[in-house]
């Protein structure tokens, strides 16, 4: 019985193993013929001179040199590695952290700088793309320099109160056509130092990308562009409104300068003396 059942059920399940083998072979080829056969012609749209000034910075990882706007040592001279006493660390920030001595968290500056090129890098293509800038701080003794550096850069700043709905219920608050902010700028995500900003859970609901300073007593998950650095120093604090503002004054003039090549702008005449 045994020597019946292999002699007459094994060729015949063989068979249907080599026909459906071959029935796939045909048919992949087949399949691969037709595809090769039917192929579209993608083309491309022909880009307008609009599009070269618009496209062409997305083509470089360091379009506006960011990069050669500050060294390690311009960060460690003010003191952005300085941290808060361990007791008040977050746990989201323990991976930015180099260290902790004396009871006082030391961040790490070799991360700081590549997020802090990211950041300037994301903030000039905003700023190159004509975009609203919004500076946030709610440190008194920094209001001043934030609204001073806002002003001379061309933007917008917010140091005092800020009220509820200013964004997420912006068409009640000044009417229908009213434009968000394109990026927010925080010196400072606290408003003291445990409780944080309420303008990064209202910029995240409302899917406005941020730029912000993240002490390590911040929660540095709802930034966008996190940058680890001290927050409460006035050498530190001095340092990051001089390179958002170097950054966006930058920006401004490239985007004047490829309107000029491409003949989007017409450059002003010289005043007749």
């Amino acid at each position: 019985m045994a020597t019946w059942f292999v002699r007459s059920v094994l060729p015949r399940s063989v068979f249907v193993t080599r026909s459906v083998l071959a029935s796939n072979h045909q048919l992949k080829g087949r399949l691969y013929g037709l595809a090769a056969g039917i192929r579209p012609v993608v083309q491309e749209p022909p880009t307008t001179e609009k599009d070269k000034v618009l496209s062409d910075p997305l083509k470089h990882p360091d379009f506006f040199h960011v990069s050669e706007l500050f060294t390690l040592k311009d960060l460690f001279d003010a003191r952005v590695h300085h941290g808060h006493k361990r007791g008040c660390r977050h746990r989201l920030m323990e991976p930015y952290l180099f260290g902790c001595r004396l009871e006082q968290d030391i961040i790490d500056l070799d991360q700081s700088i590549l997020h802090l090129q990211k950041a300037l890098n994301f903030t000039a293509h905003c700023a190159y793309r004509k975009g609203i800038i919004l500076f946030i701080g709610r440190a008194r003794q920094f209001s001043h320099l934030i609204e001073t550096t806002a002003q001379e850069s061309g933007e917008y700043a917010h140091t005092r109160y800020w009220q509820g709905g200013l964004l997420t219920n912006a068409p009640v608050q000044y009417g229908t056509g009213v434009r968000l902010p394109d990026l927010i700028v925080f010196i400072n995500t606290l408003n003291n130092v445990f409780e944080q900003h309420v303008v990064v859970r209202d910029a995240a609901k409302m899917n406005i990308p941020t730029v912000g300073i993240v002490d390590s007593n911040c929660n540095p998950s709802l930034i966008t562009y996190p940058i680890p650095g001290n927050d409460d120093t006035p050498s530190a604090v001095k340092l990051y409104c001089k390179l958002f503002k170097m950054t966006i004054l930058r920006a401004k003039d490239k985007r004047r300068q490829m309107d000029l090549l491409y003949g989007h702008q017409k450059e002003l005449p010289e005043p007749s003396t």
